[in-house]
């Protein structure tokens, strides 16, 4: 079969969230299908993550945006129903470039990652097409506007309902449409038919478990990309509200925040006991350096990645029950939980005391992971549908 996958980032390298649902994805539909890929950027890309999607697709289109033509678009998004990341990715410059792949390259099938692609296929209602949703991105967007100030929380709140509109208006133009978690298509009431396909395990880290150090930099981790908004939430959380506890009875104990792109406001949470380390080549390396990892989401859509990665890494987590609804591990067998400051710092401050807990509860959230989380099984239940 031919198959055209559209989405909103390159996939490479993989360091966000969508990017690495998007190329596990192709990586096991490479397999069975012949894949061609048209992806969306704003910024230079390195030709070697060109070359890296090439080995797994017949055809690799990049597309570069101009962001001078986004500013004007997102100026003009004021007057236009389309919400703002739909019109920050669409153009009608990257439509003809589209148009001129998809005669090239006619499909079978095609794959869209995101509303925000949406736009680029709608025309072609003879082909059939899926939708990844992935999140609930109208619901997230509504909770940050509850915490930011003014006018920023009505250019999200409008941006919600533009979403939420958005995301209702094209459903049906597509056969199939997925999400990532249970939580998040019970509050997207307003679509129908979503079919639940999560995220799964990157094999390289499975492949790295065995190598775990026995000699620990980190007391404490947090990873992720430091510039999404839900992360660098945490992390002030993790760092202002919860470490003070945990220091009070541990003053020596190190923690990491390891992600991408820091915002200024994650870089000024650098200190004796906190490291930032901005973009690490190894991720597992960090993990595997890590006696406990908190993932302390508090705004939040989806299943988390991070959680994932560390308990196939054999970290002991833990987290909230926000971020728990969508993993749905065993709440003091899998992965211990809390939702205020106290809890958490707890939590953390019993695994660095007993090292048989942590030995335990990483046992367990490992064999937890690696029975429930398959990138082959989960992109194999949606290439059915193709």
């Amino acid at each position: 079969m031919k198959l055209m996958v559209v989405l909103s980032r390159v996939p490479w390298p993989l360091e966000k969230g969508d990017k690495l649902r998007a190329y596990h994805f192709i990586r096991e539909w490479s397999k069975d299908h012949d894949v061609a890929l048209f992806c969306l950027t704003d910024s230079k890309v390195d030709p070697k993550a060109e070359a890296k999607l090439k080995e797994i697709c017949t055809e690799v289109h990049i597309q570069r945006l101009s962001r001078l033509n986004i500013l004007i678009r997102l100026a003009k998004g004021m007057f236009n129903p389309l919400p703002y990341q739909v019109s920050y990715f669409y153009s009608k410059g990257a439509q003809k470039a589209f148009d001129r792949f998809l005669d090239r390259n006619v499909p079978d099938h095609i794959f869209c990652q995101l509303v925000r692609t949406a736009e680029y296929v709608r025309k072609y209602t003879i082909i059939p097409k899926s939708l990844d949703y992935m999140d609930a991105f109208s619901v997230g967007m509504w909770r940050m506007a509850k915490g930011a100030s003014w006018p920023l929380s009505m250019l999200m709140k409008l941006e919600s309902k533009r979403l939420e509109n958005y995301e209702g208006i094209v459903q049906d133009e597509f056969t199939h449409r997925y999400i990532i978690s249970n939580q998040d298509k019970e509050q997207l009431i307003h679509l129908r038919d979503l079919t639940v396909v999560a995220n799964g395990i990157d094999p390289a880290l499975l492949e790295a478990q065995s190598a775990s150090q026995k000699s620990k930099k980190y007391d404490v981790l947090f990873t992720g990309n430091m510039a999404y908004r839900p992360n660098v939430e945490s992390a002030k959380f993790l760092v202002n509200e919860i470490m003070p506890i945990v220091w009070s009875k541990y003053p020596d104990a190190i923690m990491c925040l390891a992600g991408a792109t820091p915002t200024p406001q994650v870089r000024s949470l650098a200190s004796e006991k906190v490291i930032v380390t901005g973009w690490v080549d190894d991720i597992a390396e960090v993990y595997r350096n890590a006696k406990v990892f908190v993932a302390p989401m508090i705004v939040n859509t989806g299943l988390q990645n991070k959680l994932l990665e560390a308990m196939a890494l054999n970290v002991p987590s833990v987290t909230t029950s926000l971020a728990n609804n969508a993993l749905m591990a065993k709440s003091n067998d899998e992965v211990l939980i809390g939702d205020t400051p106290s809890e958490l710092a707890m939590h953390i401050s019993n695994l660095l005391e007993n090292e048989a807990l942590r030995t335990d509860l990483a046992r367990r959230g490992n064999s937890y992971v690696i029975a429930n989380f398959s990138w082959s099984k989960f992109a194999q239940n949606i290439s059915q549908s193709f």
